[in-house]
C-alpha cells in the first residue's frame, strides 16, 4: 500500500534531478512496478511499449484514456515517483495537448515525457517550431496547476530513423528553453553522442536510454554527465523473451525444458507477500 503522497512523491522526483544518476527501470504493471521497488530503485517509469504488449496492442495502439488510466493504477499503487511515458499527448492541436497535459497531471505520476514525432512515415517528426511550441503548451498547462510535476522533452530522430544528432542537440535545446526540466534523446548510445547532449544542454538534466546489451555501466554514464538512465521496453522484452522460448518449446516441439532458471512459486509467493 502507498503511503507517500503524491506531492511528496513529486518532491522526491525533483530532488533526483538535481544531482548524481540514477536508474529509472520500466514496469508494465503493478506486479513489475513492485518488484523493482523491492530491489531498491529510487524512480520507476512506465513504458508505452511494455503495457501495450500486455494489452495485446502494438506499440501506440493504446488510446488516451487507456494510457491515463494505466497511468492513475500505477501512480496510486506505487510508493515510488512515478515517471509517464505519455507519447505524443495523444493530440494535435496545442489546446487538445493542454487539455491532455493537465488530465496526465491529475493521474498523480511524478512526471511525464513528451515526443516530437508524428506516427506519420512521411514526415516521422514535428518542424522544431511545432516541437517547440507544443513544449511551451504542455509547460504552461502544467504550472497552471501548481503541481510540481516535471516535464521531460524527447527529440525522436534516432527513433524514427533520421539520427542527426546536430538536429537533436538544436531540437533538445530549443525544448529546454521552452520549459522542459529534463531532455532526452532515445537512440544515442556512443560516449560521444551521449557526453555532446548533456554538454549541449547543461545544466538541465538529460535521460538516457539503454535498452540493450550495452558496456556502459550507470557509473559510466554518470561520468558522462547523465542524470537518469531508463530502459523503455526491455524489461518487458526479457519477459516475453522467457514467455515466448518455453511455450515454443511446447507448441512446436511438444517439450517442456523452457523453464530452466525461472523463479520458483515459492519465490515469487515470497516476494509478493504483504502486497495489498
Amino acid at each position: 500500500m502507498a503511503h507517500r503522497s503524491i506531492a511528496g512523491k513529486r518532491a522526491v522526483f525533483r530532488e533526483l534531478h538535481r544531482s548524481g544518476c540514477f536508474a529509472l527501470p520500466n514496469p508494465w504493471d503493478v506486479g513489475s512496478a513492485s518488484l523493482l521497488t523491492k530491489l531498491g530503485f529510487k524512480a520507476l517509469a512506465t513504458t508505452s511499449s511494455g503495457y501495450a504488449w500486455s494489452c495485446a496492442r502494438a506499440d501506440g495502439g493504446l488510446s488516451r484514456e487507456e494510457t491515463l488510466a494505466h497511468m492513475s493504477h500505477m501512480a496510486e499503487a506505487c510508493d515510488l515517483p512515478i515517471n509517464a511515458d505519455f507519447e505524443s499527448g495523444f493530440a494535435e492541436s496545442l489546446e487538445a495537448l493542454a487539455e491532455s497535459a493537465h488530465m496526465a497531471v491529475a493521474t498523480g505520476v511524478a512526471g511525464f515525457s513528451i515526443e516530437d514525432s508524428t506516427g506519420d512515415a512521411t514526415r516521422p517528426l514535428r518542424s522544431m517550431s511545432e516541437g517547440v511550441a507544443r513544449i511551451r503548451a504542455v509547460r504552461a498547462a502544467i504550472d497552471e496547476t501548481g503541481s510540481g510535476t516535471l516535464l521531460t522533452a524527447r527529440a525522436e530522430n534516432f527513433f524514427v530513423g533520421t539520427p542527426d544528432l546536430e538536429d537533436v542537440i538544436l531540437r533538445l535545446k530549443a525544448y529546454a528553453e521552452a520549459g522542459a526540466d529534463c531532455l532526452y534523446a532515445p537512440g544515442i548510445k556512443t560516449r560521444d553522442e551521449i557526453r555532446a547532449v548533456v554538454d549541449a544542454v547543461a545544466p538541465k538534466p538529460v535521460n538516457v536510454l539503454i535498452g540493450w546489451d550495452s558496456d556502459l555501466t550507470l557509473q559510466d554514464l554518470a561520468g558522462l554527465g547523465v542524470r537518469r538512465v531508463s530502459v523503455g521496453g526491455a524489461l518487458a522484452r526479457a519477459a516475453w523473451g522467457g514467455f515466448l522460448q518455453a511455450a515454443r518449446a511446447m507448441a512446436e516441439h511438444g517439450r517442456f525444458d523452457g523453464f530452466a532458471g525461472t523463479p520458483s512459486g515459492t519465490e515469487l509467493n515470497g516476494l509478493f507477500t504483504n502486497e495489498k
